[in-house]
């Protein structure tokens, strides 16, 4: 530590405490005084800010612009999504794609096709993406087949969370691969490779070990929303069914093909860049279901206007939340809690692989966020990558993006969003999504660890 050390200041250490302190104190005020999440974390920002030294009124003012950017781009596609979700389950499209996967995969083999199919379906799409729509699958699967709900449940949220830290085009591992100069195609490859077991072992395999121990019931208000029995007077054939699904996901891997094998001023690349932005490609699927499964099928036109209105009451304490993350997030990161961090960082002598994982780790358990913690941590890297083998520099990125996905807690959006639609107590929360996180990121840091040397 002996650069670092220098630079260390009084400053550093009272914000890690505060950190700390902070993150305790909204654990506490949920699980202990029952206070709802989004004020136990505002209460918590004020904690961490004022003790780091910020004012008051700039703690007020990073809460609110953190809340608004997290709610800015994350808000808007959880009430589309919420819209998807409602109009498949009342015109019968989720349950008319439940009944075929129950035809394709029963009994113990049915939670090995939920991962397959978010992995699919995770590919191009942003985490938040993938679970607003896969949600609604997971409670009809769980309804129709008789299983558990986190039998169902974990092993979609492995496949998604698994691609959104390991593959390409996702953004953490793209920063990663822009700022080290790794190449993408194999990055892509070495990623897949240590996906697969990822997937596996935080996925069904986990997911059979807890629904054992952990029971969790369905949650009243969206379970309701997304199993509620089908009310067009005709049923949605499978092939429409599943076009509506995964139109978002051709739309944003439409767009990724552009970035990376279009020039950008093509028109075709233009077009296809636009329709494939989040918001876009599910606005545009949200338009597809009501013409395809609501009015196509014999629902009336106020029948599907009510239906998308009643959608959104649901998730209003989900996106309020959700905003408290983000409000905590900037908070932290306006008291300086990278730069902290990068101090460490600049000091310890590790290998390039264990460094890199770590420095993303501290980042994302400091900061709550995946891109902050990759971009940081690349950014930090950089300057002694120069001259790496490329296999190398791919195996780098991934260890960053392995180590930004490590035990996901109260800042982090993913967390609530996890908690809120699946009914959790805030225990249950840390066993279903964060440990199922930290899996994900050591497999990902073992793997990267043994193909560093296998390929040397």
């Amino acid at each position: 530590m002996d650069v670092s050390t220098a630079a260390w200041m009084v400053h550093d250490t009272r914000l890690i405490i505060c950190c700390l302190v902070a993150i305790a104190s909204i654990i506490v005020l949920i699980s202990a005084t029952k206070l709802p999440p989004f004020l136990s974390i505002l209460i918590g920002t004020f904690i961490a800010g004022v003790g780091a030294g910020l004012p008051p009124e700039e703690v007020a003012k990073a809460f609110s612009k953190g809340a608004g950017a997290i709610l800015g781009e994350a808000g808007i596609i959880i009430a589309l999504g919420s819209m998807l979700g409602a109009l498949m389950a009342e015109s019968g499209a989720a349950d008319r794609i439940a009944s075929t996967l129950l035809g394709l995969g029963k009994g113990k083999s049915l939670p090995w096709v939920m991962a397959l199919v978010a992995m699919v379906i995770g590919l191009p799409l942003f985490f938040e993406v993938g679970l607003v729509m896969m949600v609604p699958i997971i409670f009809v699967m769980a309804r129709r087949s008789g299983l558990p709900l986190l039998k169902i449940a974990i092993p979609a949220l492995a496949g998604m969370t698994t691609l959104h830290a390991l593959m390409p085009p996702h953004p953490g591992p793209l920063i990663a691969v822009s700022a080290l100069h790794a190449d993408l195609g194999l990055t892509m490859l070495l990623g897949l490779c240590l996906a697969v077991p990822a997937v596996i072992l935080a996925g069904p395999l986990y997911g059979n070990w807890l629904s054992k121990r952990l029971q969790v019931s369905e949650p009243a208000e969206l379970g309701a929303l997304f199993s509620a029995a089908p009310k067009a007077p005709r049923q949605p054939g499978f092939g429409v069914s599943l076009l509506i699904i995964v139109l978002p996901v051709l739309l944003m891997l439409g767009s990724t093909l552009a970035k990376v094998a279009m020039s950008p001023e093509n028109t075709l690349a233009l077009t296809l860049k636009f329709l494939g932005e989040p918001l876009i490609a599910l606005g545009l699927a949200v338009i597809a279901a009501v013409i395809c499964l609501g009015w196509a099928n014999g629902m009336a036109r106020d029948q599907v206007g009510n239906t998308l209105r009643k959608s959104l009451a649901p998730i209003a304490v989900l996106l309020l939340t959700i905003g408290a993350g983000g409000g905590l997030k900037q908070t932290l990161l306006d008291a300086g809690v990278s730069q902290t961090i990068s101090k460490v960082a600049e000091g310890a002598h590790l290998p390039y692989i264990l460094l890199a994982w770590l420095i993303a780790v501290a980042l994302r358990q400091a900061t709550g966020s995946a891109t902050v913690a990759t971009t940081t941590t690349a950014g930090i890297l950089a300057p002694m990558m120069a001259g790496l083998a490329a296999t190398q520099s791919s195996l780098v990125a991934l260890a960053i993006g392995a180590g930004s996905v490590f035990f996901c807690h109260v800042n982090d959006a993913g967390f609530w969003m996890v908690r809120e639609y699946f009914g959790l107590q805030l225990k249950q929360t840390l066993w279903v999504w964060s440990v199922l996180q930290t899996i994900v990121s050591v497999v990902g840091l073992v793997g990267t660890l043994l193909l560093w040397h296998w390929l040397q």
